[in-house]
């Protein structure tokens, strides 16, 4: 059975929103490598509709980065009711997204990874599909923007902590399991 982790940045204030125009710094070489580490056992990259416009708008053409080569190599579930293509090594999941990440999950195979916490974790939380949380702590406050878990249900996020990781520029993840 295959499972399903999400990772997200988290700005010390609980902003997730566009981490791409505060967390540059804090992403550096040795929080890339541990990131593409953490890729080795997964198979697929889930993604909501805007998740997917903006990366496969951009990380296609990356070359030359190991990371991302890795992530661009992955197959890609999209979840939207609104497309109708996908491309990027990337197949649609237009119907009911949690019985077909339901049957995905228990099928043999490598993991599932989504990148960020947004309006798909509700139907995630609550149809209890996620096994684990990567939780990335940037020491930044960002001041405003959508906060971790904001759409979701509070009822639903109920974690424990199952471990930490600590690097040189002070960047914390956390990685927490449903209880």
């Amino acid at each position: 059975m295959r499972k399903l982790m999400v990772s997200s940045f988290v700005s010390l204030d609980g902003v997730i929103e566009a981490p791409m125009t505060w967390m540059g710094p804090y992403f550096d070489d040795e929080c890339v490598e541990y990131a593409y580490n953490k890729l080795a056992d997964i198979e697929f990259f889930l993604m909501g509709r805007l998740t997917y416009e903006m990366f496969s708008a951009r990380w296609p053409n990356v070359m030359g980065n190991k990371y991302i080569e890795r992530i661009n190599g992955l197959k890609k579930l999209v979840v939207s009711r609104t497309l109708k293509d996908v491309t990027w090594n990337a197949s649609l999941i237009a119907g009911d997204a949690a019985a077909e990440l339901a049957d995905i999950k228990s099928q043999p195979g490598a993991n599932i990874m989504k990148y960020g916490i947004g309006d798909l974790d509700r139907t995630l939380l609550s149809n209890k599909l996620i096994d684990e949380y990567h939780l990335w702590i940037i020491p930044k406050c960002v001041g405003k923007g959508k906060r971790a878990f904001q759409d979701v249900d509070p009822s639903l996020v109920k974690l424990e902590l199952i471990g930490t990781h600590r690097f040189r520029n002070d960047v914390v993840v956390l990685n927490y399991v449903p209880r």
